[in-house]
């Protein structure tokens, strides 16, 4: 891999180990802790929250006929989801460990946490819920399939994409043939350690 893209991909790690760092602070900000997975807010923050809540009453007293007439398809969307996350468990539990991959942590993905939060009502918390669980499914399939990609196919597009995947950076360029039979064995030797 040429030496610049080395260096941008671990300048971008740096940044996300920066944001990474610079979220955890506001913990002290938002006067909180994690206990054991459990959010924990100190007494004086957590009166200030539940004195904050909108309750369901008032959140529903006037919504936009356009949102009540659009919950059904984002409700909907609920069945293709389950159906992503069972068939990418079963994939992953079938192909990974004939091609050598490491599995991929669901619960590194699937984050449900902002239902704890008691400036929520019940609505807004399911709502949470919801979101947490669906950016979730598509990060972890995401991840999944880089992971496949990069067994298979780890060439770039000639194309520009949107919004690539962590493991792109290091793919052989579009049109190295020799560049792609060197580097496929040892792309995918890498994934058998994981991340």
């Amino acid at each position: 891999m040429p030496q610049n893209v080395e260096t941008l991909l671990a300048r971008i790690r740096e940044l996300q180990d920066s944001l990474q760092d610079e979220l955890e602070q506001k913990r002290d900000k938002f006067r909180y802790r994690l206990d054991r997975g459990r959010i924990r807010f100190e007494s004086r923050a957590l009166a200030r929250h539940r004195a904050l809540k909108v309750t369901l009453l008032t959140f529903l007293r006037n919504p936009r006929p356009l949102f009540i007439l659009t919950a059904p398809f984002i409700y909907g969307l609920i069945v293709p989801l389950v159906l992503l996350d069972l068939c990418v468990a079963l994939y992953q539990a079938i192909c990974f460990p004939v091609y050598g991959i490491a599995k991929v942590r669901r619960a590194d993905h699937v984050v449900i946490d902002r239902h704890q939060l008691a400036y929520l009502n019940g609505l807004q918390k399911l709502n949470c819920i919801y979101c947490g669980y669906a950016n979730g499914v598509i990060a972890w399939a995401r991840e999944v399939a880089s992971r496949t990609e990069q067994y298979w196919c780890p060439i770039k597009h000639a194309r520009r994409v949107a919004d690539p995947h962590t493991r792109y950076g290091r793919f052989v360029d579009f049109g190295d043939a020799e560049g792609f039979q060197q580097a496929q064995p040892t792309l995918r030797e890498d994934l058998r350690e994981g991340p």
